[in-house]
């Protein structure tokens, strides 16, 4: 057999299996500390009402990451880099990555904190230290990253979600949800101003910036070596036929690994809320991570209370590696500078250790993180909807009309319901 045929059959059709990843590691962002406190905060309030916004927020959590996967893969670039080619004014490129840079940081602090927060349930470890291990353990992740690759990084991070998801849903397992609560719930209804923030919030922690710079590049760092295997040795002749055919694959095994990530984030992100509704509805002081790890504790035991702290250190832990690494591709994107990957993590722990050291309330620095977050989802979906629809970027691979009308009408519900969520907060304040 020719050797151009040989490397077509091992390498133009990568076992799906090898493939999976990019969209796993992304998806930790649907599982950090503010989801957690999120979903935790209105099973506690609200019971079983808010159950169809998680499962709402999950079905648009996928087109999106699809999309931004999308984006990395055909293009060869990740969103910051392509927005950084196509905003020719350099006081514009400077205000986009200012916007974004501060939306990476706010995600920092929710996710060391919550990662200090955890420590401190388990081990009585002081916030302030709590969050210096945290930052730590995200450095070593990655130093992973950069000097052992996508695929060891994909690894470790992915070891920690397996964590996450166990620690969080064995508590329904012990205290399981009643089913006609939660059929109720799929329901779409509000009760009062509060349950409208309460769901505002839970999208906001659902869809984050970071996450839809990440995932670009991701898919793009993890399958540029696949694309070019794929051309490699063709002529010229059959070069774009060889490259869209083995694109039209990476997409189709993207679209499996997507739904996976997001198959798992949306469970756990159920399984916080539902068991928040079994057994800490009507509890006070349940509308803090220390509140409900209290409860947990004396309504379920000690296990399934250790379990939850254990998740919600995993959760902080691996969420703020792939902020940090969102953080990074921006600052490379946009301003096409490089800084070493230690020094700007040490940098952007600045914030979180400041707002510990300074004894700041935990769960008010959380909830005020995702209210920052808030203000960069508009810039990173309307650029992403309207890059993915035009066939000067992606050619034959645009979004289907379909795709980008569902796209923008995700986009302006969460643009309108985030509007609300920072209205409410302003306002109530």
């Amino acid at each position: 057999m020719p050797k151009s045929a040989t490397r077509e059959q091992r390498t133009s059709t990568p076992r799906v299996a090898w493939l999976l990843g990019p969209a796993l590691v992304a998806g930790v962002a649907y599982l950090d500390p503010g989801n957690v406190a999120s979903n935790m905060t209105a099973g506690a309030r609200y019971g079983y009402l808010l159950v169809w916004v998680v499962v709402v927020g999950n079905v648009m959590a996928w087109l999106i990451q699809y999309l931004s996967a999308k984006l990395g893969i055909v293009t060869g670039q990740s969103l910051p880099e392509t927005l950084g080619r196509r905003l020719r004014n350099p006081w514009a490129r400077r205000a986009y990555w200012l916007q974004a840079e501060l939306v990476a940081m706010a995600t920092d602090i929710a996710e060391v904190i919550g990662g200090a927060v955890a420590l401190w349930l388990l081990f009585g470890v002081p916030l302030l230290w709590g969050g210096m291990a945290t930052g730590a353990v995200s450095i070593a992740l990655l130093l992973i990253q950069s000097r052992r690759g996508a695929r060891s990084f994909e690894f470790v991070v992915i070891g920690l979600v397996a964590i996450i998801a166990f620690g969080f849903t064995y508590g329904v397992f012990i205290g399981p949800p009643d089913p006609a609560g939660v059929v109720g719930g799929l329901l779409p209804r509000f009760e009062g101003t509060d349950s409208v923030l309460l769901a505002a919030s839970i999208l906001g922690a659902t869809i984050m910036p970071h996450a839809i710079y990440a995932h670009s590049a991701l898919s793009r760092d993890r399958f540029a070596p696949v694309l070019l295997e794929a051309i490699d040795d063709a002529d010229a002749a059959t070069l774009e036929d060889r490259r869209g055919i083995a694109t039209t694959r990476l997409l189709r095994a993207t679209r499996w690994d997507v739904t996976i990530a997001m198959v798992i984030a949306g469970t756990v992100n159920l399984c916080i809320l539902l068991l928040a509704a079994a057994n800490l509805a009507g509890v006070p002081g349940t509308d803090s991570l220390e509140g409900a790890y209290a409860a947990l504790q004396a309504g379920l035991g000690p296990a399934v209370a250790t379990l939850f702290a254990v998740g919600l250190l995993a959760s902080g832990l691996a969420s703020t590696s792939v902020g940090a690494y969102a953080g990074a591709e921006i600052m490379h994107g946009l301003l096409r500078v490089r800084v070493p990957l230690l020094a700007r993590r040490l940098v952007t722990l600045i914030p979180a250790l400041a707002i510990l050291a300074l004894g700041f309330d935990p769960t008010l620095a959380l909830i005020l993180s995702q209210v920052v977050l808030s203000f960069g989802i508009p810039f990173a979906l309307v650029p992403l909807v309207r890059l993915t629809a035009d066939a000067g970027v992606l050619g034959s691979h645009r979004n289907r009309p379909l795709t980008t009308a569902a796209g923008i009408v995700a986009s302006v519900l969460l643009i309108a319901l985030n509007g609300l969520l920072l209205w409410l907060v302003l306002a109530s304040g």
